[in-house]
């Protein structure tokens, strides 16, 4: 494969925003679904997807930094040592073995292979048309994509899941870090090919459903949150809802409606096992039906601003 910084357009020097946001304008643009007929454009994807995960990795993107592994993911071999071309592409070996995501996937059966522990969960949806050959040779199968849909709940809890895989039952859980229209490759899980091939990869792409209650921004989550009358005016302790339960925030005394506290934590995970915040934004609620205490002050507080002229 080319240099990754080259596919995805940006510099050595590049931030992990913009080589996201790099990766994202590719997969759109090329995404197979869009493109059904264009066997460039699954190419395209594909090599986009394979940079990604270079640089998209701290850990690898150094490691291809400092010439550690190739534009493939593979280990480079020392200085004057031939290697065994011909071995390393197939199911088992060390090209297979290359996507790990922090072991998010375990196999009930106790079994082989990545096909069997990693991301197997995201086979819920059925496959739809191929993505076209990979572009390591003519005797790779065929580039399979699919989409998964999940909940913020699912996200958040990190939630271990049974999904049936043909004959077989998956445990596994929902990796860290992940985010909404990242395309995952999972290496030799695409289409067998011949009968001396290797398999082909599956894409997958990942939506994260919206949710009534709140709004996602990266790995941090915001909702707003009922503030009553008189906790507003005298401060005291109120309920906010996350995704994980309810907790007690402290409001302080005249508080107003739209004033943004921050719950540290209560977001989603993150790759390096941090979680994002939760924002909670206050409006202020009256009480249900008349209030005569309250009608009674509102109206001597009009009287006093006319009286003082105010306007």
């Amino acid at each position: 494969m080319r240099n990754p910084y080259d596919v995805l357009g940006v510099t050595k020097g590049a931030s992990e925003a913009d080589i996201k946001k790099a990766y994202r304008k590719l997969a759109k643009a090329y995404h197979p679904d869009t493109n059904k007929n264009d066997a460039k454009a699954k190419d395209r994807f594909s090599e986009a997807n394979s940079a990604y995960e270079i640089l998209g990795d701290a850990g690898k993107r150094a490691q291809f930094d400092r010439g550690e592994i190739d534009a493939d993911g593979k280990p480079r071999a020392p200085a004057g040592f031939d290697g065994f071309g011909g071995f390393g592409g197939g199911p088992g070996g060390a090209r297979s073995a290359g996507f790990d995501f922090e072991g998010a996937a375990r196999n009930r059966a106790g079994g082989g292979g990545i096909g069997e522990d990693i991301f197997s969960h995201l086979f819920g949806d059925t496959f739809r048309g191929g993505a076209g050959p990979g572009a390591r040779g003519p005797m790779k199968g065929e580039d399979l994509a699919a989409e998964l849909s999940v909940t913020l709940e699912q996200v958040a809890s990190e939630e271990k899941l049974r999904i049936s895989l043909g004959s077989r039952d998956v445990d596994v859980v929902i990796p860290k870090g992940v985010v909404d229209g990242q395309t995952i490759r999972l290496r030799g899980l695409g289409s067998p090919g011949g009968p001396r091939s290797s398999p082909g990869d599956a894409l997958l792409t990942i939506r994260i459903l919206p949710h009534p209650r709140f709004t996602l921004d990266g790995a941090d989550l915001r909702t707003s949150v009922d503030l009553p009358l008189e906790d507003a005016i005298l401060g005291g302790p109120i309920r906010v809802p996350t995704l994980t339960g309810p907790v007690e925030m402290r409001v302080p005394p005249m508080t107003s409606s739209g004033r943004t506290f921050r719950l540290k934590g209560k977001g989603l995970p993150k790759k390096d096992g941090s979680r994002g915040d939760l924002f909670a934004t206050t409006a202020i609620s009256l009480p249900a039906g008349e209030d005569e205490a309250l009608l009674a002050y509102a109206n001597g507080r009009r009287a006093a601003r006319a009286g003082s002229g105010q306007a």
